[in-house]
């Protein structure tokens, strides 16, 4: 079932609201309809004691005031734009240069600084929060206006399923995440160094100084980038390695096995004290590791602890960053009369 209740006022002085939703052998989670944050998801650990293992802020201000993404949605196109620029159909566009010299999640205001029109309907998993935000023709840059809908509902095996549909009335890019960070011994709990990842990915899009793609793919065979087996996240994330010095850890996109458009395994992580399993499946092609290498203390959380370096991780699924530059890697471009769609699910289980 979804609960909603008033959470607090946009800069302009909108009112937003809070949604819990709850079913049995789920975590509880929360999201709010500004910026489509996941505000909480609560969930047992392998002895029954449930915390919250999402990043994130005490009250409605903290997400107002949000500069770091905390479980918000990304868009118009998530990840990096190469000095902000593309051309399609053979007309240049430019963004805001928000990341150094380029675009980053949608630009400044991008999607996580929007009020969602929220609506509570029934889908075959019960009651679910579907948010819906027009972004018109030139918003931060980008062509075309956008209708993009995107579903929150909870399944009874411990899945958090995200469904994001998207159409436009001109060509345009679409590229829409979510931006959860995760620490599964809890929001808070120190680093997330010692939790194991594996990645359904045989290769990455090795990046350059500035986190723009090569437009290389590269196998992660022989490399700290390898977690086709369960590996330990700070087992190498120190290593002597020009891409991990790139992004002072991990900050890169996988090239996920299988058929894009398949809801498919994309990653697992598991932390071994709590015995919290995190299960990402997904229908994109691609998965962005994070490994919260610019957190550093100065945000204080829902729990009222620091946010450490290394303290969260983030899996955000996704097409490759800089897609609309790259020709070799897949397309993302929407037309009229098509309907861009991506279903994402956060399976949270214990082992």
């Amino acid at each position: 079932r979804v609960e909603r209740e008033p959470f607090g006022k946009t800069p302009t002085g909108e009112p937003f609201e809070l949604f819990t939703l709850t079913r049995e052998g789920a975590p509880v989670v929360a999201v709010t309809n500004y910026g489509g944050h996941i505000v909480s998801m609560v969930a047992p650990d392998r002895e029954g004691k449930a915390e919250d293992v999402t990043l994130g802020y005490a009250d409605a201000a903290g997400y107002v005031a949000d500069t770091r993404y905390f479980g918000s949605i990304v868009g118009r196109y998530a990840n990096r734009i190469a000095k902000g620029r593309f051309t399609l159909e053979g007309k240049p566009y430019s963004l805001v240069a928000n990341n150094g010299p380029n675009a980053l999640h949608g630009g400044p205001t991008g999607f996580q600084k929007r009020l969602w029109e929220p609506r509570v309907v029934s889908g075959p998993d019960g009651e679910a929060v579907e948010l819906t935000y027009v972004s018109k023709d030139g918003e931060e840059g980008y062509p075309g206006t956008l209708t993009a809908k995107v579903v929150y509902s909870l399944r009874a095996d411990g899945g958090l399923v995200i469904d994001y549909t998207a159409t436009t009335d001109a060509p345009t890019i679409v590229n829409l995440t979510n931006h959860a960070y995760f620490n599964l011994a809890g929001e808070g709990e120190g680093t997330t160094l010692g939790h194991e990842m594996q990645i359904e990915a045989d290769a990455t899009t090795p990046v350059d100084p500035t986190l723009i793609p090569t437009g290389a793919v590269t196998p992660v065979d022989g490399t700290p980038f390898d977690f086709r087996k369960p590996v330990a996240i700070g087992a190498r994330i120190d290593a002597a390695d020009e891409q991990l010095k790139a992004g002072g850890g991990y900050d890169h996109n996988y090239v996920l096995r299988g058929k894009k458009g398949d809801l498919r395994l994309a990653a697992r992580v598991v932390e071994p004290k709590s015995g919290r399993v995190l299960e990402v499946f997904t229908t994109e092609p691609g998965i962005q590791l994070y490994s919260g290498n610019f957190l550093d203390g100065s945000v204080t959380g829902k729990s009222g602890k620091p946010y450490v370096k290394r303290g969260a991780l983030c899996l955000e699924t996704q097409h490759f960053p800089d897609s609309p530059n790259q020709p070799g890697f897949p397309p993302v471009v929407l037309r009229p009369g098509e309907t861009y769609r991506h279903t994402t699910v956060y399976r949270l289980t214990v082992a």
